[in-house]
């Protein structure tokens, strides 16, 4: 016997389910046994199936919740500085877009969805600094810097894990 989609080489195989004669290199492995390329269709699941119209309410969903994130966090910080607040804050800005944009996609995932929710975090604090309420730039030490930075990627971490 050839092989159907190579007919160079000879084989003994045959799909499990149409009975065609297949090569190792063609084969796919399933839980049912071996199949051709055709019988098997490999496909990825609907939930990581994201089109461009879905990107687009991600980013527009994460845009907009930067923002009205950003102002909270910001006057919360600017009402009660403390610092180690900041973790906090964060860590709930992050669910909240993280959250928001899934429920915005239909519950969809994917690592273009992570990305454009972790930098929607990123954005939310810089608005948080920004704002006329927030602690501006005049907070800048070291160990207040590293503590901004550690909170930001706490935030970051839990956004893309909502989302991944």
């Amino acid at each position: 016997m050839r092989c159907a989609i190579h007919p160079d080489i000879e084989t003994s195989l045959r799909c499990g389910k149409c009975g065609k004669p297949i090569c190792p290199k063609c084969l796919v492995q399933t839980p049912v046994g071996a199949r051709c390329p055709d019988c098997a269709r490999l496909y990825k699941l609907p939930t990581f199936k994201v089109t461009t119209q879905y990107y687009l309410r991600a980013v527009g969903t994460a845009l907009g919740m930067a923002i009205v994130c950003g102002l909270v966090w910001g006057v919360v910080l600017g009402l009660m500085p403390f610092f180690y607040l900041n973790f906090l804050l964060a860590a709930g800005v992050g669910y909240a877009i993280g959250e928001v944009v899934s429920l915005s996609v239909n519950r969809k995932r994917g690592t273009g969805l992570a990305i454009v929710a972790g930098t929607a975090v990123a954005i939310s604090y810089l608005v948080s600094l920004l704002s006329p309420w927030g602690p501006a730039l005049v907070l800048f030490s070291l160990r207040f810097l590293v503590i901004d930075l550690l909170a930001l990627a706490l935030g970051i971490f839990v956004a893309v894990t909502r989302l991944r």
